[in-house]
């Protein structure tokens, strides 16, 4: 008789979830929204507003919530670049890259930040201190390139404004 022995390799226990301390809140947007109208990007939106992203645990509660797959929900998320499925850094940097800001500038003023930052968009720092966005229009069209940093939207800005204003993010306390 000829036995196989089968090893096992030890897997790295899965890091704790941040869901089960979010998750009353997630479950009380989903109650609170699931009778709107296309219920899910307001119910997504809410996550991602409470939690800072939409975690991979809270996809099946939505779709258990929505009465839909599992698939659907993150065929939403990963539509539309605005979600998150990851914690973005302290602070989310968003750059215009809509066609007015494009027109005056944006292309450099995204491969500087990319540069400086040291990170590619929907990326975030090494430090965790910031994310990178691309985001489509933040309603300054007529005073691009526009960049929000955190909730604080800038107007004009060059490479130059764009180092300073980083520089005053990260040694702010």
């Amino acid at each position: 008789m000829n036995t196989q022995v089968i090893h096992r390799v030890p897997r790295k226990p899965a890091p704790p979830s941040p869901l089960p301390d979010d998750r009353r809140a997630v479950e009380s947007i989903i109650g609170e929204r699931k009778a709107l109208p296309g219920a899910m990007l307001p119910i997504l939106h809410g996550v991602q507003e409470k939690i800072g992203y939409i975690p991979p645990e809270a996809v099946q509660l939505i779709a258990d919530g929505l009465n839909v797959s599992r698939a659907e929900v993150h065929g939403v998320i990963t539509y539309y670049h605005f979600f998150r499925q990851t914690p973005p850094g302290r602070t989310v940097v968003q750059l215009c890259r809509a066609e007015a800001c494009q027109a005056v500038g944006c292309d450099a003023l995204a491969d500087h930040a990319k540069t400086m930052l040291g990170c590619d968009f929907h990326e975030t720092t090494a430090d965790g201190a910031f994310t990178l966005e691309a985001v489509y229009c933040l309603g300054q069209c007529a005073t691009g390139p526009a960049v929000m940093i955190g909730d604080d939207i800038h107007a004009r800005v060059s490479p130059a404004k764009l180092d300073r204003l980083i520089n005053a993010k990260r040694s702010a306390p």
